[in-house]
């Protein structure tokens, strides 16, 4: 199962299996901005590229680094990336070896050695041999990364149950209480009770007010809010004590990565920097956060499009040429593109140009 990029922090930043972060996600994606379906627009016409003094001109069509033979694939992290062949996933390495051998039903990214991964409907945490280090006992979508050495479960039913966070060893550390949770990010995670949004530390105290109709992880300091209601309200950034720093004024928006974050104005995407500033101008049908020097982008609506990057400067550095791009893994420096279809294409590798 493959959830396609469309949320804040956490949504397909992963791996396979993206619903494992699930109910944190589906809150976050409508109000923090990647909710590409909402009003398709008309696919762009290409753009005339201004080169700055000593700049390349962009990749027109690029070789694959890893050919285009899986059946899925997601982000290269810790040295592996989690792929599907045929019904079964397993993790490539960065040579597109296959290093842990297909054999789950479901598959996300490494994080502080662990991933999430499982055989039939429960879920569990693998190590990088393949085996697990916490049995199989959550389903898909109730399950995070690791982060600071914690992870977000879900404990019970799809629907009635709580989340809480577990350590390493699969203990629970956090009391399941929220109705959803997300990775720490500078040590504080995103919760919700209710339908509200706030901020927990690591002893599961509410340190930011649950008040937002949705949140962000905190990265380079801030986190994106959503103020007002999820379809009608805006979204800007809080620092950690909850100071507004960015006034909600986006209609969605992406967290902060390197200096940089997407923001969608209308039904258009650009950047602004730490001061709201929107230096990339909103002329994107959907851009992806920055990883490293290039952010992916797409030109034409989600059913007539194609994916390419965009450098810091808001140049195109690799022409739009893919059916589906992701992120740059800043350690591999490589990136999961789609050629074809979502039912029948296949997926590669895509190297950052030097």
């Amino acid at each position: 199962m493959m959830m396609k990029r469309s949320s804040t922090a956490p949504v397909n930043r992963g791996g396979i299996a993206r619903a494992s972060v699930v109910l944190f996600v589906a809150s976050v994606v409508i109000a923090c901005g990647r909710d590409e379906t909402a009003k398709a627009p008309q696919p762009a016409q290409s753009q005339q590229t201004q080169l700055l003094p000593g700049q390349a001109p962009p990749v027109r069509r690029v070789e694959l680094a890893i050919p285009a033979k899986f059946d899925e694939a997601g982000l290269f992290a810790e040295g592996l990336a989690p792929v599907r062949v045929g019904g079964k996933f397993g993790y490539a390495d960065i040579k597109g070896d296959i290093a842990i051998m297909p054999q789950f039903d479901f598959a996300t990214r490494f994080s502080e050695g662990l991933a999430g991964a499982g055989v039939g409907a429960k879920i569990g945490y693998v190590d990088m041999t393949g085996n697990f280090a916490i049995v199989p006992q959550f389903g898909v979508a109730d399950l995070a990364p690791f982060s600071e050495g914690l992870a977000a479960v879900r404990i019970g039913e799809f629907i009635a149950g709580k989340w809480g966070y577990i350590d390493k060893k699969g203990s629970v550390v956090i009391q399941p209480q929220y109705d959803a949770a997300g990775p720490f990010s500078d040590g504080l995670a995103v919760a919700a009770i209710g339908n509200k949004f706030g901020y927990i530390d690591k002893s599961g105290m509410v340190v930011i007010p649950m008040q937002y109709a949705s949140a962000g992880s905190f990265s380079d300091g801030l986190a994106a809010v959503r103020m007002g209601d999820v379809v009608n309200g805006k979204t800007g950034y809080i620092d950690k004590t909850g100071k507004v720093v960015i006034a909600p004024q986006f209609d969605g928006a992406y967290s902060f990565a390197d200096g940089l974050a997407a923001v969608r104005v209308g039904n258009k995407y650009g950047f602004i920097d730490k001061n709201g500033k929107l230096v990339i101008p909103a002329r994107f049908d959907f851009a992806d956060s920055f990883s490293g020097a290039l952010a992916a982008f797409r030109q034409g609506s989600e059913t007539d499009a194609k994916y390419g990057y965009l450098d810091r400067m808001g140049n195109v550095a690799i022409d739009p040429q893919f059916d589906f791009a992701d992120l740059f893994s800043k350690e591999a420096g490589l990136a999961a593109v789609r050629e074809g279809d979502e039912k029948t294409g296949k997926w590669g590798y895509v190297a950052a140009p030097k």
